[in-house]
């Protein structure tokens, strides 16, 4: 992204309530780019998505803190990126592959990158053992043209 016409920073902890209030909040400032429902409900499962990784994933067994900072940029671009200082990704490759997962409850579907990929543009992943994880989902909105 290019120039940031404006842009937001949230912290917090890695509570799985808080998937919700990522959602909303990410909704609430996408709203500046007047997204159609469709963009908006792809933009809000991505961002459920990553950071319901970065609560279950990063922080296993504790409570630890995620961001959350979004971006609104020229040609209706959107950047959303959520990171965490948890335990990381041993292997970025393999973690994207569907139906992947390193949970051991049998509630995980391994999907939550896939689903990322198909709602965004582009979906980058970096991340260091024991660092923690970046997610940084672009979504080019289309820009609305009202009757006249």
């Amino acid at each position: 992204m290019k120039t940031r016409l404006n842009e937001m920073k949230l912290k917090f902890p890695s509570l799985s309530v808080n998937e919700g209030f990522a959602r909303g909040a990410v909704a609430a400032f996408a709203a500046q780019l007047d997204p159609t429902v469709g963009e908006l409900c792809d933009i809000k499962t991505a961002v459920s998505e990553a950071v319901t990784n970065a609560i279950v994933h990063a922080y296993p067994d504790r409570v630890g803190e995620i961001t959350l900072r979004c971006a609104a940029g020229e040609l209706h671009t959107l950047e959303i990126t959520v990171s965490d200082r948890g335990r990381g990704i041993g292997d970025i490759k393999r973690a994207r592959e569907p139906l992947f997962t390193t949970s051991t409850d049998g509630e995980r579907s391994g999907m939550g990158f896939t689903v990322m990929e198909s709602l965004c543009d582009d979906v980058r992943v970096s991340s260091a053992p024991g660092r923690g994880t970046r997610v940084r989902l672009i979504k080019k909105l289309e820009p609305r043209r009202y009757g006249g």
